[in-house]
């Protein structure tokens, strides 16, 4: 049976509430709050759960907020993930949100689908959302398993938004001849260089950043990625043109081919395409440019996909975008 008892300063002012559930085959579980109403609300939640025997104490995971979580996510679980650049970016969003400061333990469904909410509104895709909340779930279910901490996902209960973000972003001639031109004026010194690689080879961003000089042969015309994506190493074939941008890069002492980072590439990009008056292009669109160039001279579609990487011809299919015109051409 609950008790609510007042808690009174030395004046005799209620300055809150203190709630005591007992149960047979329960610890006892105490808890104060401002409001009398919400000290009631939380009796009858606790013993319902101890009726269904679901009831899980929150003492230890009240202690700790989401903030201090995602710091403990980013250390130990965050960083050790290929994406952990990309991923630390988005712990960092959370930490500026508002529910950062509440507790673990007091983060509900209701919570969670107002973030997704207005996340949505201020214009964010539908896919970049998931990805927000794929942190916090995954948060969750680390605290529960590894972190000894008594917590229910809240990201379980809501329902995700529906993406749709297939993009068939293709570069017309003008436009390329206006991004090289702008690349080319760049500060980053491996900005024009990377690029070009990128829509001879379809490799990633990520790939051709990780891309080490003892990787890569020039007489073979290949270059070995260790480490992919999808978890399987693959070797890239070089074109004639992808060979002489290597050629003429400069040789960093850390045997990377491109010495420097994402966030520096990613700020590079914006700046070129912005002077080049190019708008809704995504660094990822080269991929679909560079896979749709390729497949004009490899038709065969396991052939092309030993080149892109793709372990699912489906998923190839949405880089493989072919112009209607270049079509008619080919059907006479």
């Amino acid at each position: 049976m609950a008790s609510i008892v007042a808690r009174k300063n030395a004046v005799g002012e209620v300055t809150g509430w203190q709630v005591k559930v007992r149960r047979r085959g329960h610890a006892p579980v105490s808890r104060t709050f401002v409001r009398r109403a919400d000290a009631e609300r939380y009796a009858r939640q606790v013993e319902a759960e101890m009726d269904r025997g679901v009831f899980v104490p929150t003492e230890e995971a009240e202690a700790v907020t989401l903030g201090e979580a995602l710091d403990r996510y980013l250390r130990e679980v965050s960083i050790k993930k290929k994406g952990h650049a990309q991923e630390a970016s988005r712990i960092r969003l959370w930490k500026e949100y508002p529910l950062s400061k509440r507790s673990l333990a007091t983060i509900r469904a209701t919570d969670i689908a107002k973030y997704r909410d207005e996340r949505l509104e201020a214009g964010a895709s539908a896919a970049t959302v998931r990805l927000d909340l794929a942190v916090i779930s995954h948060l969750y279910t680390i605290a529960a398993k590894e972190w000894g901490l008594p917590v229910r996902n809240p990201v379980a209960s809501v329902r995700l938004p529906q993406a749709n973000n297939a993009r068939n972003r293709r570069l017309d001639a003008d436009e390329e001849a206006r991004l090289m031109a702008s690349l080319a004026q760049s500060r980053n010194p491996y900005i024009l260089a990377f690029v070009q690689l990128a829509l001879e080879t379809a490799m990633r961003r990520g790939e051709l950043l990780a891309l080490q000089w003892e990787n890569v042969d020039l007489k073979r015309r290949v270059a070995h990625l260790p480490a992919t994506k999808n978890g399987e190493a693959r070797t890239v074939p070089l074109s004639s043109r992808a060979v002489a941008i290597l050629q003429d890069l400069p040789r960093s002492i850390d045997g990377r081919v491109f010495a420097t980072t994402s966030v520096a590439l990613k700020f590079a990009w914006i700046s070129a395409c912005k002077r080049a008056g190019i708008d809704d292009l995504h660094f990822h669109d080269l991929r679909h440019e560079a896979t749709s160039r390729l497949a004009e001279k490899l038709p065969n579609v396991v052939e092309l996909s030993a080149v892109t990487g793709h372990k699912d011809l489906r998923m190839l299919k949405r880089y493989y975008h072919p112009r209607a015109e270049d079509l008619a051409r080919k059907i006479g």
